[in-house]
């Protein structure tokens, strides 16, 4: 049995773990203030998704920054081959904005990812053993480190195949976009293909539509809706109907067939009425989408 003095020393103990730099780290995720991010870190026993969920079912408002959006700065290639039928995407990451900026930096994630696609390279492991100017990649990168100071990487990386894949470069190389469909290259698909990566760009959606969305995710945002409905003295017999029209609002906003395109000149449109055929994939980077189109995005923010 625990004394009254061992559970003290324990829950100080506890509460010692959560240090300044966590709090701060809570704090650029979400734009909450101070106190109430080390009170959701305290509450959560220092789980940062626990802290998130505490926050927001306060009210708090969250920004949609995720948790594989960890790189500080650095900068993103996505390019094709000249017949548009693979395509590469490369992540070179860095600690501060200052070394993104550079032009060595930008010309050498250039090179990297060409040589990568002119390789077929097709892990960032793969990419770090080609060889550049006579040195690998990887031993570059080394001396990058060692003449600059800071830690420098190929973060992320994949390689895209397909009948027709479209590369784009999103907010001054910091977001890219790789489009893939299976028919053939014609303009008309290539303009579809940059329209549906600025869209990825824009929202990030946390999947293709409703039914791509996880059981988990769907009772997260259940959860949150109820007990913030609750938090503003709703009627205990309105709570679930709140929660499922909370639910809805996620759907529109957060999934991709559902959210409007808007084209330059104002065109509003919706995927669900072109005729291609989506579903949705997580995977260790932004997020990622496999069929017809194939779709892989990541950011250097």
């Amino acid at each position: 049995m625990i004394s009254k003095e061992q559970l003290s020393i324990k829950i100080k103990y506890s509460m010692a773990e959560i240090t300044a730099s966590e709090i701060n780290k809570l704090r650029q995720q979400t734009g909450a203030g101070m106190m109430d991010c080390k009170k959701a870190l305290t509450e959560s026993g220092g789980d940062f998704e626990k802290a998130i969920d505490y926050l927001r079912k306060k009210g708090q408002k969250v920004s949609a920054l995720r948790a594989d959006r960890d790189a500080k700065e650095g900068v993103v290639v996505a390019i094709a081959n000249d017949e548009m039928t693979r395509g590469v995407i490369l992540n070179l990451s860095c600690e501060t904005d200052f070394v993104a900026k550079t032009e060595d930096f930008s010309r050498f994630a250039k090179r990297t990812a060409e040589l990568a696609l002119e390789s077929n390279a097709s892990t960032a492991e793969e990419v770090n053993a080609l060889t550049l100017d006579g040195i690998a990649v990887g031993d570059k990168i080394a001396d990058m480190v060692g003449k600059i100071g800071e830690k420098i990487e190929v973060r992320r990386f994949e390689k895209l195949e397909g009948e027709t894949v479209v590369p784009y470069i999103h907010s001054n190389n910091k977001l890219g976009v790789l489009v893939a469909f299976s028919k053939p290259k014609s303009d008309s698909l290539v303009a579809a293909g940059k329209d549906i990566a600025m869209q990825v760009a824009a929202m990030n959606p946390a999947a293709v539509d409703k039914d791509s969305v996880t059981q988990d995710v769907i009772d997260r945002e259940l959860d949150i809706a109820r007990e913030k409905a609750k938090a503003d003295g709703k009627p205990e017999n309105m709570i679930d109907k709140i929660a499922a029209g909370a639910l809805n609002k996620f759907f529109n906003e957060s999934t991709l067939i559902r959210n409007p395109v808007i084209r330059s000149g104002g065109l509003i449109f919706h995927l669900s009425l072109l005729p291609m055929t989506i579903t949705f994939m997580m995977s260790p980077m932004q997020w990622a989408l496999t069929a017809s189109p194939l779709v892989i995005a990541f950011t250097a923010m």
